[in-house]
């Protein structure tokens, strides 16, 4: 694998040469989306190079990582971030000097806007095009942000439908992609096959639990997911709850469950999250992109979140909505209960869980007018993101 980017004069009819990328995409999800946009550009200009930082779902398609795309996965506030701060605004200075020597023709921030933001202004300062895929919250929590972008950026490229127009309205070019999740996720999930593949019978009644794929969110939630789920067995005795653990947090996640008394009455599989999103009657999950996906599985839900108390203290006075849940701030509504911070005590967290499992007819009005919602939000979001993204990014490139 080349360690530096080619550039040159981008291809125009078979003249030239293709165009140079770079990209800094943190976390798991980040490296999905930079993954779907990469087979995307590639079709476009199939000898393009790409470099940054990134991960497996990168690399496989040919990008060059000069660092792993893990290196920027952080959480919070106060200790959380402090503790990283100098490895990451180093990493950031060197990668920022690399691409200033090299000069790609575009450079696309996946997400990471407090990374990434910063690095497009000092790329764009120097003439190099700058993309952000994913635009940050604005509309959610930290409005100020907003000036950063237009500053930052030349294009955005949106996966929700009304964030163009907002951005518009600051003077700012964007691109609605779609959710790429939503061409993932079937429109109607299989549940029995889900079922089979995870050794569970048909008429079995399931919880899925997800507390979370960072190690900050399992130390806050787990235990009190667990707690809760030892209180809805002592009501519905034949219940099932599977656990989709990130490989690396596993461990973590059992001792949580040793800790409530639970492990023997959890099944914990590696990964697998739609499989088991798939196979569900409701979940118990940690507010984040999870919550979209149980969404698109259209699978009633209670949405939690903890973190520590300084980083509650600024969180919250940041917050624009009444929502924290992506499917709450969606449809714009309390469509699936949301317990925070001190709310999410075992008991409400149970409760709340306990009020899906209901066998009233008002409960079974309830889920399938969640579905519907649901449904209509699937169909919103599925785009054809990856060409979309590209056309933009060639957009960009010639403008």
């Amino acid at each position: 694998m080349n360690t530096s980017l080619v550039v040159g004069d981008v291809a125009r009819e078979g003249q030239g040469v293709s165009p140079a990328f770079a990209m800094v995409a943190g976390e798991t999800s980040g490296d999905l989306l930079a993954g779907l946009l990469l087979d995307g550009l590639r079709e476009r200009w199939p000898d393009m190079s790409c470099a940054g930082i990134g991960g497996p779902q990168m690399r496989l398609r040919g990008f060059d990582a000069w660092w792993p795309h893990d290196k920027l996965s952080v959480h919070g506030y106060g200790w959380e971030v402090l503790r990283r701060y100098r490895e990451i605004v180093g990493i950031r200075n060197q990668l920022k000097a690399r691409l200033l020597q090299q000069h790609p023709h575009v450079f696309v921030g996946i997400d990471a806007p407090d990374f990434n933001l910063d690095l497009e202004a000092a790329l764009k300062a120097q003439g190099i095009k700058t993309v952000h895929f994913v635009s940050p919250s604005v509309w959610a929590w930290r409005p100020e942000r907003i000036e950063k972008i237009r500053r930052s950026v030349d294009h955005v490229l949106c996966i929700f439908p009304f964030e163009p127009a907002l951005l518009a309205q600051h003077g700012i070019q964007a691109t609605y992609v779609g959710h790429p999740l939503a061409n993932v996720i079937p429109i109607v999930a299989d549940r029995a096959a889900a079922r089979e593949r995870l050794g569970m019978e048909a008429d079995d009644q399931v919880i899925a639990i997800l507390p979370g794929s960072r190690e900050s969110e399992i130390k806050h939630l787990a235990l009190r997911f667990f707690q809760a789920a030892a209180l809805v067995k002592q009501v519905k005795k034949a219940i099932k709850f599977i656990v989709p653990a990130v490989p690396a947090l596993k461990a973590q996640i059992e001792e949580a469950a040793r800790a409530s008394g639970m492990l023997n009455h959890l099944q914990i599989v590696a990964g697998q999250s739609h499989t088991v999103l798939a196979a569900c009657d409701v979940t118990l999950i940690a507010s984040g992109t999870a919550t979209l996906e149980a969404a698109l599985f259209k699978r009633p839900m209670v949405i939690a979140y903890r973190m520590g108390w300084l980083s509650w203290q600024i969180m919250r006075r940041k917050r624009l909505q009444p929502w924290v849940g992506l499917p709450n701030i969606l449809c714009r509504d309390f469509v699936v209960p949301e317990l925070l911070q001190d709310a999410a005590t075992p008991r409400a967290l149970a409760d709340a869980v306990l009020s899906w499992l209901d066998d009233s007819a008002a409960a079974a009005a309830r889920i399938a007018s969640l579905q519907k919602k649901f449904s209509d939000l699937h169909l919103e979001l599925q785009r054809d993101t990856s060409h979309l993204a590209a056309h933009a990014i060639q957009q960009v490139l010639e403008s």
